[in-house]
């Protein structure tokens, strides 16, 4: 077993440092936030999946180390890099969080350490960014490969066990060194020629969900104006046994891979002299489905929004989660207030957002709206008061969309 240095303790690091560490290695969990490290060592995180006892019980048995000190890469045979690589206010990419993980590690990285990146970036990251920074300092021998992550918080069915992982080194020894230790907990890991073949995976894989949804938002739309069911015609194609999968219509795309990954496929284009046509407008159609709800909203209630309160119920980008990274429902709350409304909101997970805390369910309000409603007594409190309720959560796009309850 190995010592291991992973770069980056939120969502996709955190989970990968406590599969790593069940599985055998010593795991050094490095982040430059003291106030999660000092969180992760009382055992404590909001990420599903993970209990507190896993930590505790990785942590005394000193196979998990939290810690704010880089250093711990000179002790470490495989370093990997789990940072964020949000979007810039251009929605271009940002590989601040990559450019100083990587300065980081050069200056205390050892010769033959593999470096393994998992944030996910546009093809040639690694190659052409992360190995030249690192090289610039740490003018000796190392090993690279690229392991996007594919980690959806939440999901039960599919795991960092068993959610197959895609793997390109730029050599056969690093190929090899990573392979061992992903087999080591991953059931499925599959090697491909290049990183930059594992790096336009991951980018096309959320980039075929972006334009699906897109086009399943544009579809309700249209069948709303006919004036048939969204979901029934969706299900109804979903009979054929070949050649269709289904995606149903939503307020938006949330999390950190499908409304970000499809711009930084976009972003690489646009370097070659290509034109990403259909992820452009895959990406303009998501984001204007909140401009389209509220308007529908205004229009429903027969007057403007001007000073009328609202309380929406569940911020994060999908329920069951604390995860507020693109959320729709930021944007719907934002949306609101440029029209007049005095906007509050409850959820449970989030707790604050924006200096905000979440407000408990009120009955004295103008209009009650479900995004991702944490449980079905906010139906039951708003129904027992009479209040109007409008339900824009992700199976709610059907006869006239969005639904009025």
């Amino acid at each position: 077993m190995s010592k291991v240095s992973v770069i980056g303790q939120g969502y996709v690091g955190l989970t990968l440092a406590i599969g790593a560490a069940k599985s055998g290695h010593e795991i050094f969990g490095i982040d430059v936030n003291a106030e999660l490290i000092d969180m992760l060592l009382m055992g404590k995180t909001d990420i599903p999946g993970l209990t507190k006892n896993d930590i505790k019980d990785l942590i005394v048995n000193k196979k998990y180390k939290p810690t704010v000190d880089f250093s711990k890469v000179a002790e470490s045979s495989i370093v990997i890099i789990a940072v964020p690589t949000p979007l810039n206010s251009n929605r271009e990419p940002d590989l601040d969080y990559l450019y100083k993980a990587s300065i980081e590690i050069a200056n205390f990285v050892r010769p033959g350490t593999l470096i393994i990146n998992e944030s996910t970036s546009y093809p040639g990251t690694l190659r052409n960014f992360i190995k030249p920074l690192i090289k610039n300092k740490a003018k000796f021998d190392l090993l690279y490969a690229s392991a996007p992550e594919r980690i959806d918080p939440g999901n039960t069915q599919w795991t960092l066990s068993n959610t197959p992982r895609i793997l390109g080194g730029l050599s056969n020894e690093a190929i090899d060194k990573a392979l061992n230790f992903y087999s080591s907990f991953c059931a499925s890991v599959n090697v491909v020629s290049s990183p930059e073949v594992a790096e336009a995976a991951k980018l096309f894989e959320n980039t075929f969900r972006q334009i699906n949804i897109a086009l399943a938002n544009e579809f309700s739309i249209i069948s709303s104006a006919i004036g048939f069911s969204t979901n029934e015609a969706i299900v109804a194609a979903a009979t054929k046994p070949f050649g269709f999968m289904p995606f149903f219509p939503s307020i938006g795309v949330g999390g950190h891979c499908i409304p970000i990954d499809p711009s930084y496929l976009s972003f690489a284009a646009n370097l070659v002299g290509v034109r990403a046509n259909f992820i452009e407008l895959a990406n303009s159609t998501n984001l204007n489905m909140v401009e389209h709800v509220v308007a529908k909203i205004s229009r429903y209630l027969e007057k403007p929004l001007q000073n009328l309160k609202i309380q929406i119920i569940g911020i994060a980008y999908k329920a069951g989660v604390s995860d507020l990274r693109e959320s729709p429902a930021l944007n719907l709350i934002l949306e609101l207030r440029s029209r007049g409304a005095n906007v509050i909101w409850n959820d449970p997970l989030v707790g604050e957002w924006n200096g905000e805390s979440s407000s408990p369910i009120e009955t004295g309000i103008d209009l009650g709206i479900l995004v991702n409603p944490f449980n079905l007594s906010d139906l039951k409190v708003w129904s027992q008061a009479g209040t109007r309720v409008i339900d824009v959560s992700a199976n709610s796009f059907d006869y006239g969309w969005p639904k009025f309850l």
